[in-house]
């Protein structure tokens, strides 16, 4: 397992916090910023994934649970009815996300929003979130990263006309949040409002035949 390096200046504050309070004020008062260090250590995780590629198949892009699905009217990269899946990141979840199909990135948006509560209905419109637009010849979807109350800073390592391999790393969001994955009403949903998912491992949909 690795740690991404967007964890290394908190690892490395907490540990330098530890050795000054360690040795300016009391050896106990080390525990604290130490044990802070190793949250940092647990969240900026990478655990090695076996990703089993499957041109049919849309991977979750994150670790969490399925909160919500529902019908969309129309999406705009996509431009045909589609549906929504929603993933909920606790702060103990791995954070890193993947891309859920192999393809080029076509579309991309960052929208500097509001910070609400992850869990509320509004906050794929109100909050912080970033926007890609993925396609292939088989079929095109969206996944939006969405800041929350904790989570306020949005990482992504990609840009436009990137090509993305089913699985690859492209992203994460500090400290808990939730994903949006869109796609065409023709992909079977094979997931549950309540279901534990695995970023690059639990298929989420499949492309009909």
């Amino acid at each position: 397992m690795t740690i991404v390096r967007e964890g290394y200046p908190f690892i490395g504050a907490c540990l330098m916090l530890a050795v000054i309070f360690g040795f300016a004020v009391h050896p106990y008062a080390a525990i604290p910023p130490f044990v802070l260090a190793l949250y940092f250590c647990y969240f900026f995780r990478n655990p090695k994934r076996e990703i089993r590629i499957d041109e049919q198949a849309i991977l979750s892009p994150a670790d969490g649970t399925v909160t919500e699905i529902t019908p969309v009217a129309m999406d705009d990269f996509i431009k045909e009815p589609c549906n929504k899946v929603v993933i909920f990141m606790s702060v103990f979840n791995v954070h890193v996300n993947r891309s859920p199909i192999q393809g080029e990135i076509k579309f991309q948006k960052y929208y500097c929003g509001r910070f609400r509560p992850a869990y509320k209905d509004e906050v794929g419109f109100d909050n912080e979130h970033h926007l890609l637009g993925i396609e292939n010849d088989k079929i095109r979807i969206t996944v939006k990263q969405i800041a929350g109350i904790l989570a306020r800073r949005i990482v992504s390592w990609v840009t436009m006309d990137d090509r993305l391999s089913q699985g690859e790393l492209y992203g994460m969001i500090r400290f808990g949040s939730c994903l949006e994955v869109v796609m065409p009403r023709d992909v079977s949903i094979l997931v549950a409002v309540g279901e534990k998912v695995k970023g690059g491992v639990t298929v989420i949909g499949r492309i009909k035949e």
